[in-house]
């Protein structure tokens, strides 16, 4: 942009000078030497001027050009980063939602068991106690959040570990694969989302995983098992989005 202002200026200066030149002669009958010389060094005068005046205007806007290229990727960049957080901020709040509806069911239950006695004592394995089981989860999604991504691998697979039954283990499965896939351990994150996309095929979220499953044995070379995925998700979830870049995929394979 600079150069091209400056090209131009340097083309208005040589016609100026040229039209200056050539005036001149016509105007000897009406002013002296000493006034043509006045009046020419007047105008260059004004020319210089009038150039480093563009020059300056040309350094102004490219320097808002810079600003505000810089000022976009910014905004792009926080964008994602929003995306992200609503992403799995709307999980979260359907998690907690399902934990309602699944305590509202126990309580149900409990009740039902205290009004009819049984008809004979049993011995019952403990239960798991439900403060310490969504306390667990919470403060693994915790560290997600907040970009500790190793922290939070090892604590979803510790919440897998204690509480395999628990109504949380396929959020903490999708999510625990989620926190290995960022903190670069590609096999723990294929693992964790092959074992969601098996466990919980119906879940919207499903599709999805064994996309994230593909990207992870790709990293790893696994072409064979990256193939493998990419075929079973395009026959599971055919109209899916990641159903669909599967089909692509392997087309151009």
């Amino acid at each position: 942009m600079r150069g091209g202002l400056a090209a131009t200026t340097a083309r208005l200066l040589a016609a100026l000078l040229l039209t200056a030149a050539t005036a001149l002669p016509a105007q000897a009958g009406v002013f002296d030497d000493e006034e043509a010389r006045s009046r020419i060094e007047q105008l260059r005068e004004q020319l210089r001027g009038g150039v480093d005046e563009l020059g300056k205007r040309a350094d102004t806007l490219s320097r808002n050009q810079m600003d505000f290229s810089n000022q976009v990727e910014a905004i792009k960049a926080d964008i994602a980063k929003l995306r992200g957080q609503i992403e799995v901020l709307s999980y979260e709040l359907e998690a907690v939602q399902k934990r309602q509806k699944d305590f509202y069911v126990d309580l149900d239950n409990r009740l039902r068991k205290l009004e009819q006695p049984p008809a004979e004592a049993k011995m019952e394995q403990p239960k798991p106690d439900p403060a310490l089981e969504t306390g667990a989860y919470e403060a693994a999604l915790a560290n997600l959040k907040s970009g500790k991504f190793k922290e939070a691998a090892a604590a979803f697979l510790a919440f897998i570990k204690s509480y395999p039954n628990s109504s949380l283990a396929a959020s903490a499965h999708y999510w625990g694969g989620y926190a290995h896939a960022q903190a670069r351990d590609h096999a723990g994150a294929a693992e964790l989302f092959g074992k969601f996309a098996d466990g919980w095929p119906k879940d919207d979220r499903a599709p999805d995983a064994m996309a994230s499953r593909v990207a992870s044995l790709d990293a790893l070379k696994d072409w064979k098992g990256s193939r493998a995925t990419l075929e079973q998700l395009a026959e599971r979830y055919p109209n899916s989005d990641a159903g669909k870049k599967a089909r692509l995929r392997l087309k151009r394979k």
